[in-house]
């Protein structure tokens, strides 16, 4: 579980690259051309697609720090068996795809809301079960410690 979230942080951060640097690309213009489409059925002004590309760098650019942090996270999470590491990245999680998804949608973007729904799918199984498996040890070892206090 652990090493599948550090490869979907990195995978992340790759993505994020992309995004930042690669916004003028085929790929990133097929995926500009649908949101255009959902705001401007006709034609879009010419200018849109210079803005989108610019939005596209700095989302990009943001999420390669959400990458980084997510790596930080997983590694913490990991070396330390901190439950807090998994609940914050639930939290994370559950705090962004909600709004994300809603907004995609009523924006006619769903595109957008199928990449968030796999992105929650890849990620809350395995933070969960990290969060009960490494939650229930701690439990185990303060009761352990509380017992050996008697």
């Amino acid at each position: 579980m652990v090493t599948w979230l550090y490869a979907v942080a990195l995978g992340h951060l790759v993505v994020s690259l992309f995004l930042t640097w690669g916004g003028h690309l085929a790929p990133a213009a097929a995926y500009l051309a649908r949101i255009e489409h959902a705001f401007w059925p006709d034609a879009a002004p010419l200018h849109v697609r210079d803005v989108q590309v610019w939005w596209l760098s700095l989302f990009g650019a943001t999420l390669q720090s959400y990458s980084i942090f997510m790596l930080v996270l997983v590694h913490v999470g990991n070396t330390m068996r901190a439950p807090i590491a998994w609940q914050g990245m639930m939290a994370g999680v559950l705090l962004w795809a909600p709004q994300d998804i809603f907004l995609s949608l009523t924006s006619g973007i769903t595109l957008n809301a199928w990449i968030d729904g796999a992105a929650v799918l890849v990620l809350l199984p395995p933070l969960v079960y990290l969060y009960r498996h490494d939650h229930a040890a701690a439990s185990q070892t303060r009761r352990a410690s509380l017992v050996g206090h008697d």
